[in-house]
């Protein structure tokens, strides 16, 4: 569980609720809240985003919310240790004795890279085939990120438009003076809807579904260039110098420090 998403998520709201409230008590929260509005905003927002994705995506887009809750199975060093492993036992035994080592491999994208070498298929061709499963594998995530880039994009774009709607009712009743500030405070709930959709929602749903991502893509980048050194024989030191290139100084001090890939 990531407990950042839900500390800043849940801290958000509050922060919000407590400007609202801190001057006039919870009963300002009465102003906020406008079932005209929310169905303006929310019901416009999600029905352009519906509109802009066949239903099986539109699903798959809002179940990616929960991913935003999950720490990314990903420890760069620790794949780097593991491929320093099995490229001392191709070293010592050849590419053959690496087939059953895939067996305690966990990650399905280096058994699916070894196991090729294994078979003798052709470095470029091992290239191609992995790099044509990551490429797909970033384009799926940029699917889920591109839902929310466009919910942040629909949500104050149907604020305002709810907002348009408030103030021409509003105009249409200027006989009656009394009615104008409450008719112009509901007016503008729709745009505080849609601002809160886009910068508490779905902005940093997309921003952290773009880290995960980046994340996933850095590792198995490191894992093809691990896998095609290990065909090509090099020697355990000069892959761990190449791989250690991925690592940020702070990691690289740490792997260092722990022995390296020794």
């Amino acid at each position: 569980m990531d407990i950042a998403s839900i500390i800043g998520m849940v801290a958000a709201f509050a922060l919000m609720i407590f400007g609202i409230v801190n001057e006039k008590g919870f009963g300002a929260l009465g102003n906020f809240m406008d079932p005209a509005s929310f169905f303006i905003t929310f019901g416009g927002t999600f029905g352009a985003v519906l509109m802009m994705n066949p239903m099986k995506d539109f699903l798959a887009g809002l179940k990616s919310f929960t991913l935003i809750f999950k720490v990314p199975k990903s420890n760069e060093p620790e794949t780097i240790k593991t491929i320093i492993e099995l490229s001392n036992l191709a070293r010592r035994e050849g590419l053959l004795a690496l087939e059953e080592s895939t067996n305690n491999l966990d990650d399905d994208f280096m058994k699916k890279g070894v196991m090729l070498i294994v078979d003798g298929t052709d470095p470029e061709l091992v290239r191609s085939i992995l790099e044509a499963e990551l490429i797909n594998v970033d384009a799926r995530h940029q699917e889920n990120i591109g839902f929310w880039k466009n919910v942040g994009a629909m949500g104050p774009a149907w604020g305002m438009i709810g907002t348009l709607i408030g103030l021409i009712n509003m105009l249409k009743d200027l006989s009656d003076p009394d009615s104008i500030g409450p008719n112009m405070a509901v007016a503008l709930v729709t745009t505080f809807y849609g601002s809160v959709i886009a910068n508490w929602i779905s902005t940093p749903v997309a921003n952290k579904l773009t880290k995960q991502n980046n994340v996933e893509i850095k590792l198995k980048e490191v894992m093809i260039e691990g896998i095609l050194s290990i065909q090509a024989g090099e020697n355990p030191r000069v892959i761990e110098e190449k791989l250690k290139s991925f690592l940020s100084p702070t990691d690289r001090k740490g792997f260092e420090e722990e022995g390296g890939g020794q």
